[in-house]
C-alpha cells in the first residue's frame, strides 16, 4: 500500500505541475529564462517541452507503466530542478522557482529557496522509493507483463504482492 501511495503521490505532483505550466506557457517561459542557465532559444524549447514532459511522467505513474524507469527519470529531473534552484540561490538571483506556476524575478525577500529544496528533496525520496520498490498495486505494467512480476531475490514474497 505504501508503494502505491508513493506512486500516486508522485504522479499527482507531475500532473499538477505540468498542468499549471501548460496552462500558462508565457509564465513557464519567463520562469525558465529567470534561471539564466540556458541560451534564449534553448530556454524557449525547454519551457515548451517541460509541461508536456511532466504530464507524461504523471500519466505513466498514474497508470503504473514503466514505474522504475519513470522513477529514475523523475529523480534525474528533480535533481536538475534542485541544481537550478541551488545555483540561483548561490548566485544571488531573486526568482520564484516557477515549480507550480509563476516564476521569474521577485523581490529578494520573496525567495524561498530553502523551502523549495526541502520540498523537492521530499519528491526525490518518493522517486527513489519507486526506483528501489517499483512493484505497486493497481499498476498496469504488471497486468500487461504477468511473467515479469516475480519479486527479485529474498524468497518469502508471494507472487503479485506489493513490495
Amino acid at each position: 500500500m505504501v508503494g502505491t501511495a508513493v506512486r500516486l503521490g508522485l504522479a499527482l505532483v507531475w500532473l499538477v505541475s505540468g498542468t499549471i505550466k501548460a496552462s500558462n506557457q508565457l509564465e513557464t517561459t519567463v520562469a525558465v529564462h529567470a534561471y539564466q542557465l540556458l541560451p534564449g532559444e534553448v530556454a524557449d524549447v525547454v519551457a515548451g517541452v517541460l509541461p508536456w514532459f511532466e504530464l507524461t511522467l504523471g500519466v505513466l505513474l498514474l497508470m503504473g507503466l514503466g514505474v522504475r524507469q519513470v522513477a529514475v527519470t523523475s529523480a534525474m529531473v528533480l535533481l536538475a530542478f534542485m541544481f537550478g534552484v541551488a545555483q540561483a540561490w548561490a548566485r544571488g538571483l531573486a526568482i520564484d522557482c516557477g515549480c507550480f506556476g509563476g516564476g521569474g524575478a521577485v523581490a529578494p525577500d520573496q525567495t524561498s529557496y530553502g523551502t523549495e529544496l526541502l520540498r523537492d528533496t521530499g519528491f526525490l525520496i518518493l522517486a527513489v522509493w519507486l526506483v528501489v520498490r517499483p512493484r505497486t498495486l493497481l499498476a498496469l505494467e504488471h497486468l500487461l507483463t504477468p511473467g515479469e512480476d516475480q519479486p527479485q531475490g529474498g524468497g518469502g514474497h508471494r507472487r503479485g504482492a506489493e513490495e
